[in-house]
């Protein structure tokens, strides 16, 4: 089992910046792919950003520019550097793990999920 737990969501004007956090336990952090999803009110989840055991990244082409996510394998440690905030990046924000060695950006691929963090933008 791996427990994830985010921290670092809350309220921001447009425009601002955000660093979300996701700390495992359990397993061998190193070992798993970690990703961040999102879902806004009356939407269905969707992909963020995707970093590989490896260190290859993957973002969706709504934040492609403006967020990066990175690892520290030392503090058992993803993160997501949100800048340039706007209105349409309000959602919850999930962090996600799974092992492996395959680039996945659904969630269905993914084993273990934190329980999310709110983020506002306000206009």
């Amino acid at each position: 089992q791996v427990q994830l737990v985010e921290s670092g969501g809350g309220l921001v004007q447009a425009g601002g910046s955000l660093r979300l956090s996701c700390a495992a336990s359990g397993r061998t952090f190193s070992n798993y792919n970690m990703g961040w999803f999102r879902q806004a009110p009356g939407k269905e989840r969707e992909f963020v950003a995707l970093i590989k055991r490896s260190g290859t990244t993957s973002y969706s082409d709504s934040v492609k520019g403006r967020f990066t996510i990175s690892r520290d394998n030392a503090k058992n440690t993803v993160y997501l550097q949100m800048n340039s905030l706007k209105p349409e990046d309000t959602a919850v924000y999930y962090c996600a793990a799974y092992g492996g060695w395959v680039t996945y950006l659904s969630g269905s691929n993914y084993d273990y999920w934190g329980q999310g963090t709110q983020v506002t933008v306000s206009s």
